[in-house]
């Protein structure tokens, strides 16, 4: 229900909040406002929010930190607002874990698509259990079950908290194994569109999906294999 979906605004730009506001309260969500960094981390790590709307560029503590010190203890969903002339710090914002990003000046109708977009790939349901047979789309390895119906992510029996794009980039991966895919074709088949940037971008996706699964299982993190000069797959038969 969009009245359980409460979504921060940070922008130092009154203008921006005010606008963005506008059109995502039209939608019936809930939302909090930032006007810097500060003030942005504070709420997002004390109040548990579905999706940050977040300004790259802002003084003091800029976006880029802001996303970095979040993603140490949360996987809220990210769409970073940036400037036509930052290509570089989208790139970095990728880096860091944001979801998404709109490039201003931008279409408050196009935000709002965007937004809901994220909430559909990264809602959540009740934990399930592994046993569960009522589940449709479950992908499942030794070690590693992905349930795409609940989004969730189980490794030996113990759930694990992915950002959404890390949680498609493994789906992505899984859902072909054995397949080896090159960094460009990830980028544009999870990302959704045409990227042109940092191909490193797929590099720290995928070293941070590995310490993450490996915290609960070496041999499924060991799954997800670099293919040296190409990118990367999910290797079946490595276990």
């Amino acid at each position: 229900m969009a009245q359980d979906i409460k979504i921060l605004i940070v922008d130092d730009e009154d203008r921006i909040r005010r606008l963005l506001r506008m059109y995502l309260e039209r939608e019936n969500y809930m939302i909090d406002e930032a006007s810097n960094g500060e003030e942005a981390l504070e709420l997002s790590l004390n109040n548990d929010y579905s999706l940050i709307l977040l300004d790259l560029m802002m003084p003091g503590l800029d976006g880029l930190e802001v996303c970095r010190e979040l993603r140490k203890q949360k996987t809220t969903p990210i769409i970073m607002l940036t400037a036509k002339g930052e290509e570089s710090n989208r790139v970095q914002g990728f880096e860091v874990g944001t979801d998404d990003y709109i490039i201003k000046p931008f279409s408050p109708r196009e935000v709002v698509l965007r937004v809901k977009a994220l909430l559909r790939r990264s809602s959540t349901i009740p934990l399930f259990t592994v046993d569960s047979t009522t589940a449709k789309d479950v992908v499942v390895f030794p070690h590693l079950v992905i349930d795409n119906d609940a989004h969730r992510v189980i490794v030996n029996r113990e759930e694990i908290s992915l950002t959404p794009k890390e949680y498609e980039l493994l789906l992505f991966l899984a859902k072909s194994p054995d397949k080896v895919f090159d960094r460009e074709t990830l980028l544009k088949s999870v990302w959704q569109y045409d990227y042109f940037g940092d191909l490193r971008t797929v590099d720290t996706h995928v070293k941070r999906l590995r310490e993450k699964i490996s915290k609960s299982s070496e041999e499924a993190a060991k799954m997800i294999v670099t293919v040296w000069g190409v990118g990367y797959k999910f290797e079946v038969g490595q276990n």
